[in-house]
Formats: structure tokens, C-alpha cells, sequence
């Protein structure tokens, strides 16, 4: 069963999500906590589903990924099948960041990294035209990146 957040997990996981390689003890000094009880309330934080998990945030352009593109999706058939079929071609490829399913105008907003225009024309013609219901594609090239975070509102 959840506990309630109070204030005391709520600079927890503030602290974490700015800085997810801190201490036991620099996290407790940070929240005015014994490391005992600080380890405590991250271990049941993590048992409850509110800490998915730690990772390093890379830089796209030191590892060659220069282009982000989102593309809209818009099936020809909205049946099980070929959300199944298209979830799964989506999940299999390292170029795409984020899928989602939406309400709309279209079925479903691929958020993708890749090299450049080549490697992204390759990406369309090899991963996502080629999928079974695939009617449509609009596809937006970011020309620059205004605020990208991944910290939730604690």
C-alpha cells in the first residue's frame, strides 16, 4: 500500500532527480536526514514505484545523433493488430526516443534521434513506411531545442 508523499520524500526526490549519483550521505545531509532513515525512505520510494530507476543523461551531438525529428503517424486501420505490429517495429529501433498513442488527428507521435537528413530519410523508408497500416507521415525536423527536461514537478 502507497504512503502519502510528505515534504521530506518530496526533497528526496527532487535531490535525486537533479542529481541521481549522490551519496546516502550527501542526500541525507541534503535533506536534513540520518543516511539510516534517508535510506530507509529511497528504499520504500523505489519499492512503492515512485524511483523507476537511475541513468546518465548523454550528449546526442557527441555521439552523432544531430537531428531530432518528431513524426506524426497516421494509420490506415486502427485495429489491435496493427497497433500491436507498430508498437513493436517502434520498440526494435534504437532511432526512436519515444512513441505515443494520441488522441486526434493522427495515431501516433514518434519522437526520434538520428544522424542527420540521410540517416533519418533511411529510418523513414526502412522502419516506419514500411509497417503494415502506415497510411501517412508528417515529419518535424527541430531546428532548435527550446526546453527538453525529464524532471517531473515534485
Amino acid at each position: 500500500m502507497s504512503k502519502e508523499l510528505d515534504r521530506l520524500d518530496r526533497k528526496i526526490l527532487r535531490a535525486l532527480q537533479a542529481e541521481g549519483r549522490l551519496t546516502n550521505i550527501e542526500l541525507a545531509e541534503r535533506v536534513n536526514l540520518s543516511p539510516t532513515a534517508t535510506a530507509e525512505r529511497v528504499r520504500r520510494l523505489t519499492r512503492e514505484g515512485y524511483i523507476t530507476g537511475y541513468m546518465a543523461m548523454l550528449s546526442p551531438q557527441k555521439l552523432g545523433r544531430n537531428l531530432l525529428v518528431f513524426i506524426e503517424v497516421k494509420l490506415d486501420r486502427t485495429t489491435a493488430d496493427v497497433f500491436d505490429t507498430f508498437a513493436a517495429a517502434v520498440k526494435r529501433s534504437d532511432d526512436v526516443m519515444e512513441c505515443h498513442m494520441v488522441a486526434g488527428g493522427f495515431d501516433y507521435l514518434v519522437k526520434a534521434r538520428v544522424a542527420g537528413m540521410e540517416a533519418y530519410r533511411q529510418f523513414l523508408s526502412e522502419v516506419i513506411l514500411p509497417l503494415p497500416g502506415v497510411r501517412e507521415t508528417h515529419t518535424y525536423a527541430v531546428m532548435e531545442e527550446v526546453k527538453a527536461v525529464s524532471a517531473l514537478p515534485v
